[in-house]
């Protein structure tokens, strides 16, 4: 076992804190009262700062550590890393170290990482330890103690409220039954490890902006598993992605070699090269790797339903004692691996950010992004990009250019335009630009799990080329950009107009309907001083919001400027082309009352993105209704119910389906998502069916079907799998719910969507054939994600029913989408 620690004037945790570690759960409290206690015993050797906040307003620490005469020089370390690798201008100076970043409990319910973090943390500073104290003399060690503090405290808020005096090791004791919805996600129920390259929560947000000031050569991230699992390190199963390099791949083996041998010293099991892949491009192992850095999953068997012990099928019990010890050896011999192969680790980072500015991998070495009519989806991008340090410009001339066009999934002439966004690969980011523009992913094995598809033109809902070669640009932002009134101030206009194609447009709504703005939206395209608007236009007049007075132009061009979107101000309510603003086919926008479904039986994470999308990405007001009590809700106090993904046998009831019903017939609006639509399909009074199973027509025909290899049924299993692929729906944009889009539009699909066209209602969106455009698909699920509804929509009575068979607002990072659902909030039936 790697050495302990001899006695110093530092306290060790179990002095700090009363108890010793492994004996119960620490508050999160606690352990930010042991880092500042450290701090002020330690300040030569531990500089420790605050980054941010969680959204129930809990610190976000980082602890760095290493010898004195470093810590001294931390911030020109800093600095001379970001000159090596051209982050930074300037000539670096000599004598770096390498910069080495630990990440504990991103998942709230694994809790054991930030108990093992505490020993960690005591060891790195206690002088007295010879072996620590040598390898700080090559390193600088970044430690991030909590990533996910809000989950964890949950977790172990319930834990020591329900343990028992002395833990009861039984699977079905209630300590071991963790309630709704778990510590795994952060307070909107998000998993903050699927979050690195998105950044959709505050969390990742401050976490990477801080990443991207230190730029590690080396990121390792500590996990747990089931219970019954033992503990994994690397080197990672497949698939790798392609872009990860020899160097990286070969450091993980020489990681794994080490954490080996000490494993092995104790007689501890573990594994390898199974299960945990580098391909998607947002955990926290592989999005580091796109930055350079060698970077790895640790994962301990226990997990939330571990406890302090817990009994495992085989007869053992595992004890949280034991889990930290594991956590704890890894820790450190993931910093002795790099300690002492400190020249080459700091060479071959230096290699691969020269190789970025100078030979960027891959076949396009330019992206460009239409920005006419697309301005805020485009500063939405811009804001993006700036998150994660990607260089950009806007195009200089008019030309043609044979490209990759991600509409048409074709190579063709195209034509780029002045204005026009670009990213060249040639900065020093250029792996990062490649992994996540890349039309095509490439999978070197179908075994992952998780998403396989996700190139940023089609996430974000933009027409896009990828270029061969470099093309003109500039720097300047576009005047475009920046605009809020498109025209000449109008004294007083007539009424205000703002295209419907993004989610700022929803957000301006949004806004403005808290205003208690009175706003209308036509149903039909028109025309007005040459520029034609689609249907969704919003229409905001001054009649109907006359009591504002003078306010009521203030208020619009404060939202819009906050929203980033353009406005369009209009004399009059006579249109060229069209619909007049007062024709019956411009609609008056009601402000509607929404609930959302949560509690048990529903998805954490999908209840969670429709909780975010309401409160923080629009700031719209939003009712959650539990499971629990759902039947006794007068839900005639609502004007929409919105249905995430989950089990909803035991919630919607035969009766409370019916009561369900009758609130639907009698004018409210029930959406249902992903799984929720399946629920409903086949059921009273609901127009959508399931197709009819073409399997066991399959089977007849050839009974030999149902022959299957053992050792070959986990990859039997995918033919039926979708994994997080981008299909091209077909849309009827003349209905409300498909304002804003074009004809098509490309969703990211996540299992196999099945259901017959309805009769008694409207087919917006469907999937036809030959439709697939990346990621993976099985055979057999190919054939069925063809000829089906995706988007639906039912007038029940007075009432509208919303079907979306998959999610729009999966993991936030889908924009492309989010438009679809804000259109069945405030469009349909109006």
């Amino acid at each position: 076992m790697l050495p302990g620690y001899g006695q110093t004037l530092l306290q060790n945790p179990e002095q700090f804190l009363g108890y010793k570690p492994g004996t119960r759960f620490t508050r999160h409290s606690d352990l930010v009262r042991y880092l500042e206690y450290l701090s002020r015993q330690a300040p030569s050797r531990l500089k420790l700062q605050t980054y941010g906040t969680t959204y129930e307003g809990r610190p976000l620490y980082l602890a760095a550590i290493s010898a004195e005469e470093r810590i001294n020089r931390l911030e020109e370390i800093r600095q001379n890393n970001l000159k090596r690798i051209g982050l930074q201008n300037g000539q670096p100076t000599a004598n770096q170290p390498a910069i080495i970043w630990l990440s504990y409990n991103v998942h709230g319910n694994e809790a054991v990482s930030s108990e093992a973090v505490l020993q960690v943390l005591y060891d790195l500073l206690n002088p007295a330890n010879e072996r620590t104290q040598g390898w700080l003399k090559n390193t600088v060690v970044l430690i991030d103690p909590c990533v996910n503090p809000d989950g964890r405290e949950r977790y172990v808020q319930w834990y020591n409220g329900v343990a028992n005096a002395v833990p009861n090791a039984n699977p079905w004791a209630r300590e071991h039954q963790e309630p709704w919805p778990g510590g795994r996600f952060n307070h909107y129920l998000f998993d903050l490890n699927r979050d690195l390259a998105w950044q959709t929560q505050q969390e990742s947000q401050q976490r990477i902006a801080l990443y991207n000031q230190w730029m590690p050569q080396l990121h390792a991230d500590f996990h747990e598993m089931s219970g019954e699992a033992t503990y994994y390190f690397s080197p990672a199963a497949k698939p790798f992605h392609e872009d990860i390099t020899p160097w990286q791949r070969e450091f993980q083996q020489i990681i794994g070699e080490n954490n080996r041998k000490y494993f092995d010293q104790n007689n501890w099991l573990y594994f390898t090269r199974e299960t945990y892949d580098l391909f998607y491009p947002s955990y926290g192992d592989t999005w580091p790797t796109f930055n350079g850095a060698i970077a790895m999953t640790y994962e301990q068997g226990g997990s939330g339903r571990a406890g302090l012990a817990f009994a495992r099928a085989d007869g053992d019990t595992l004890t949280l004692g034991e889990r930290i010890a594991h956590h704890y050896t890894a820790s450190l011999a993931t910093i002795e691996t790099v300690a002492q192969r400190k020249d080459k680790v700091l060479q071959e980072f230096d290699k691969y950010y020269q190789r970025n500015r100078t030979n960027p991998p891959g076949p396009y070495k330019t992206y460009v992004l239409k920005t006419r009519n697309q301005e805020a989806k485009i500063k939405a991008l811009t804001t993006y990009l700036d998150r994660q340090q990607i260089k950009y410009g806007f195009v200089s001339g008019s030309s043609a250019q044979r490209a990759f066009n991600y509409t048409t999934g074709k190579h063709e002439s195209v034509k780029i335009e002045t204005n026009d966004l670009a990213i060249s690969l040639y900065q020093p980011k250029a792996t990062l630009i490649k992994v996540l523009f890349e039309p095509f992913a490439k999978l070197e094995d179908s075994l992952t799990y998780d998403v396989t598809a996700w190139a940023i033109p089609y996430a974000f809902g933009l027409q896009a080329y990828a270029l061969p070669g470099k093309i003109n640009q500039t720097q300047a932002q576009p005047i475009a950009l920046n605009q809020t009134i498109t025209k000449p101030a109008i004294p007083q206009p007539y009424a205000y107009l703002a295209r419907w194609n993004s989610l700022s447009d929803i957000q301006l709504l949004s806004a403005l309907l808290r205003h208690n703005i009175k706003i209308r939206y036509s149903e039909k395209a028109f025309q007005t001083d040459d520029e034609t608007y689609a249907p969704g236009t919003l229409i905001i007049t001054r009649a109907g919001n006359e009591a504002l007075g003078a306010s009521f132009d203030n208020i619009i061009k404060s939202e819009a400027e906050k929203a980033g979107i353009q406005i369009t101000p209009t004399p009059t309510g006579f249109v060229s082309t069209g619909v007049d603003f007062g024709s019956g086919s411009v609609r008056y926008l009601r402000k509607p009352k929404v609930a959302v479904m949560a509690g048990q039986g529903i998805s954490p994470p999908a209840f969670g993105e429709v909780w975010h999308f309401f409160e923080q990405q629009i700031k719209y007001p939003v009712t959650v209704l539990d499971a629990e009590y759902f039947n006794r809700v007068p839900l005639s106090n609502f004007d929409v119910l919105v249905l995430p993904g989950g089990s909803y046998a035991d919630i919607l009831t035969d009766k409370t389906l019916s009561q369900v019903r009758d609130w639907v017939n009698a004018g409210g609006k029930l959406i249902s998502l992903e799984s929720a639509t399946g629920f409903l399909a086949g059921k009273h009074g609901f127009a959508l069916t399931r197709k009819k199973d073409t399997d066991s027509a399959e089977v007849r025909k050839n009974p030999y079907a149902l022959l299957k290899t053992y050792g070959e049924s986990e990859r039997q299993t995918i033919s039926d799998a979708v994994q997080g692929s981008v299909y091209r729906v077909s849309l009827d944009n003349t209905h409300p719910l498909a304002f804003g889009y074009g004809d098509t539009y490309f969703a990211l699909v996540q299992d196999v969507i099945n259901f017959s066209f309805m009769k008694d209602g409207w087919n917006v969106g469907v999937l036809k054939k030959d439709i697939y455009t990346s990621g993976f698909v099985g055979v057999r699920a190919r054939k069925k994600l063809q000829d089906t509804l995706v988007l639906g929509h039912q007038t029940m009575g007075r009432g509208q029913v919303v079907y979306m068979a998959d999610n729009p607002l999966f993991r936030a990072f889908w924009h492309n989408s989010k438009l679809l659902f804000g259109n069945a909030v405030f469009m349909v039936g109006n």
